[in-house]
């Protein structure tokens, strides 16, 4: 089956158009009540959002849709969608939800969805809730069983004392400046409350959200106000957070950033140090660097790749036995504390590395050479250029130009309409060359909209 609604993290559009509608919000509501309605207790749904103005329009109507099909709703205010996946475990909901399109900007806004063990639903569920989208529901609760709506008050205490329990016990940030971008979004309360509680000497910036100004210039897509922050600062770290909080990108006391796939080479090998790295492996995408597989190869550690979306970044780290997993993106997974990517505990972690070893960020955290890495997004309108035969012969063109020694990815992004190109190797030349052929290859191939490069030799991943 075609999937209508679903992408790589839930269902995302323009606010006020479809998919983004009150009135598909409802039907959505509707769909996942049913899909996840199982005995006779009186089922419970968890309801969280970001900062953007749409939610206060979707919220609303995926309370009506939820109440409507007998599911009790707990409404949570702007936190971190990491926080909702804790929180639906921690109230035995049977469902939790966020509003949230992550770093996209304000006019967008999404549904993201968590079952009762706090992980983002399989292609499978999706799949099923989508059918029953086609279809309409099959019942509705009785008047005497409607469902009720109420406040949890303490939503976000409870969460800042989850984050906080990650950090290794007995350590202390007493000492450290440290710059908290929260991109206008979900954690501009939590974060700095956070880092401040555990002795830190925080510099919020990007916490005065107005609904329109989420991840406009700032955050993780965004980093260099938090990076210029630090320098005005001299503090010893920057921390840059996405819209829902649930990727990280840092910043050294220098000013140079480090994405995820620095931060999880750091997390990785000081997990094995410790001997606390299961299957002594990372679970990362496609996107990942070859400079970090080849470090940590380099350190007796394996790493394991999956296709691009933090979901199936967890599906195989649960199928594997690994406790550690992530995007270049700044996604960081790790399952001894959490069930989903969370911007916080990944930032405790590299601050746990600076304090045990008595170093500076840029010390600890630049922990491999990258690979000179192209990225192209290809904004396209209607059609399928990448089953196009010239497109095709390009690709294969361009695998075997680059040899063994280089990787080359295609894909069309499951967020919005955009098909990414990404390619790595040793010659910057030769990688500028075969992108910009495959490029052009599916510029004639489908009506465009343009070409964003980012040609970097560090390229943060779109989802």
């Amino acid at each position: 089956m075609t999937r209508k609604f679903f992408g790589t993290d839930g269902i995302r559009g323009t606010a006020n158009i479809e998919p983004m509608t009150p009135e598909t919000a409802l039907k959505v509501a509707m769909a996942v009540g049913e899909s996840f309605h199982n005995g006779s207790h009186k089922h419970m749904v968890v309801i969280g959002k970001d900062t953007r103005l749409s939610g206060y329009m979707l919220e609303p109507a995926l309370t009506a849709g939820f109440i409507t099909m007998g599911m009790d709703v707990v409404l949570v205010g702007p936190l971190p969608t990491p926080a909702i996946a804790m929180l639906t475990r921690s109230l035995r909901a049977d469902i939790g939800v966020v509003l949230s399109a992550s770093h996209n900007p304000f006019a967008d806004n999404g549904i993201k969805l968590f079952g009762p063990d706090g992980y983002k639903l399989s292609d499978e569920l999706e799949t099923r809730i989508e059918q029953l989208l086609e279809k309409g529901p099959g019942r509705r609760a009785a008047p005497g069983e409607l469902g009720r709506a109420k406040r949890l008050d303490d939503a976000g205490g409870r969460y800042i004392e989850f984050v906080k329990q990650s950090f290794p016990k007995g350590l202390r940030l007493d000492g450290l400046r440290v710059v908290v971008d929260c991109a206008h979004g979900a954690a501009y309360k939590v974060a700095p409350t956070v880092f401040w509680e555990l002795g830190a000497e925080v510099f919020p910036i990007a916490v005065a959200p107005d609904g329109l100004n989420i991840n406009r210039e700032c955050g993780a897509l965004y980093p260099e106000q938090m990076r210029r922050e630090v320098l005005a600062r001299r503090a010893d770290i920057g921390i840059a957070l996405d819209g829902d909080a649930d990727r990280l990108i840092v910043a050294d006391e220098h000013g140079v950033i480090l994405d995820g796939d620095q931060l999880m080479g750091l997390i990785a090998t000081t997990l094995a140090r410790g001997s606390r790295l299961a299957g002594n492996s990372l679970v990362a995408t496609v996107m990942s660097n070859l400079g970090l597989e080849r470090h940590l190869a380099g350190q007796g550690i394996g790493m394991h790749r999956t296709a691009v979306g933090d979901r199936y970044v967890v599906e195989k780290m649960r199928a594997l036995g690994c406790n550690l997993g992530g995007e270049q993106s700044g996604h960081i997974i790790l399952s001894d504390y959490a069930t989903t990517g969370d911007g916080l505990i990944a930032a405790l972690q590299v601050l746990a590395a600076i304090v045990e070893t008595g170093k500076r960020a840029s010390e600890v955290g630049r922990v491999f050479e990258p690979i000179p890495q192209l990225l192209r997004n290809v904004r396209f309108g209607d059609g399928l250029p990448l089953e196009a035969t010239k497109v095709q012969r390009a690709i294969a063109d361009g695998e075997a130009r680059l040899g063994p020694g280089g990787r080359l990815v295609i894909r069309k992004s499951g967020t919005e309409p955009v098909i990414r190109v990404m390619a790595q190797g040793e010659d910057e030349t030769l990688l500028a060359a075969v992108v910009g052929d495959i490029c052009d290859a599916i510029l004639t191939a489908a009506r465009t909209e343009g070409i964003e490069t980012a040609p970097q030799s560090m390229v943060q991943a779109a989802e």
